[in-house]
This record gives structure tokens, sequence and C-alpha cells, in this order.
């Protein structure tokens, strides 16, 4: 009964014939395109011209049109942090969440961090990191424990010292 309630569904979702009447626009490759310019599209990559992360390609102050984010800011973000397990990376919305990562010359305390990307450009008040820190109770536990906040500003300077850097290296100066 489930299974054919969920066919059901399935083939509901399924379009007829006059789909194909409905957009005349149908350009190459069975693809759509919404504004038809009368140019064809490159169908030679998977994510465009300049790849997922967009790197080759956007203007000069956004470093490419990949991503939801800067690209430079972005890329110096994962080399910055590149010691610590990522849990997630999205760079359409620009959050790097890393996993806990403990320092082996200090195994009673552990880091993790959230980097926030906030713009296109590539400025200074274009990231932000928040910095958490835990110690290890005599039972094993770990607890919260306060940070100090000069931490989140240091990893934000080193990540933007690293984009400029990129940004500089990419202009072939």
């Amino acid at each position: 009964m489930i299974a054919a309630i969920g066919s059901l569904l399935l083939l509901s979702g399924c379009g007829t014939t006059e789909t194909e009447a409905r957009y005349p626009e149908k350009i190459g490759k069975n693809r759509y395109d919404p504004a038809p310019t009368g140019q064809p599209k490159n169908d030679d990559s998977l994510f465009g011209e300049g790849g997922i992360f967009g790197f080759g390609g956007g203007g000069k102050d956004e470093g490419g049109g990949g991503i939801g984010v800067n690209s430079y800011l972005w890329r110096a973000s994962l080399d910055t942090i590149a010691f610590m397990p990522l849990a997630s990376a999205d760079p359409f919305g620009g959050v790097i969440i890393t996993d806990w990562y403990i320092n082996p010359k200090q195994p009673n305390e552990r880091f993790k961090m959230t980097i926030y990307i906030l713009d296109k450009r590539l400025r200074a008040d274009g990231i932000k990191v928040a910095v958490f820190r835990q110690e290890q109770g005599p039972g094993g536990s770990w607890a919260d424990a306060p940070g100090n906040a000069e931490t989140g500003v240091r990893v934000e300077n080193a990540i933007l010292t690293k984009a400029r850097q990129l940004r500089i290296d990419s202009e072939g100066g």
C-alpha cells in the first residue's frame, strides 16, 4: 500500500509533452535558458568556466564568481585551519565549521572554530571567526571554558594575510 502511494506521488511529478512546447528556448544538450540570449551555453565543465570555487573567473575584486563569497577568503580560510578537522563547509553561504581539535601539547583543552565569510569582496570586515574552547574535567568530560578574545582576531588576520597573498599570486605579481 505504501509503495503504491509512493509510486503515485513519484509519477504525479512527471510532466506531459506540453512541457516541451512551453519552453521554446531549449538549447543544446537538453538545457533550458531562462533568459535566452541566442548564445550556446558552455557545456565543457560541470561547474562552468571557473570551476566549483570560481578560480579563474569573476571580477578583479570579487575573486571569482563560482561561489557566493570571496574565493580568496574562502581558500585562505581553508588553508589557515588545515590542521583542524572540518565538520562542514558551505561555499555558497560562506560558513566553515571545524570539529574539535586537541593540541597534542595540551591534551586537556580543545578548540573549535566557526568562520563566517561575509562579503564577495576582499575586505577586512568580510570575515568573522568565532573560537570555542573546552577543558577536560577530572571525570574526563568536557566543559565550556572562557577563551581568549584575541584568538579569533589572530585567526582573522592570518586569513586576511593569506587571502591577500593568494590574490597577488593570481594576478601574477
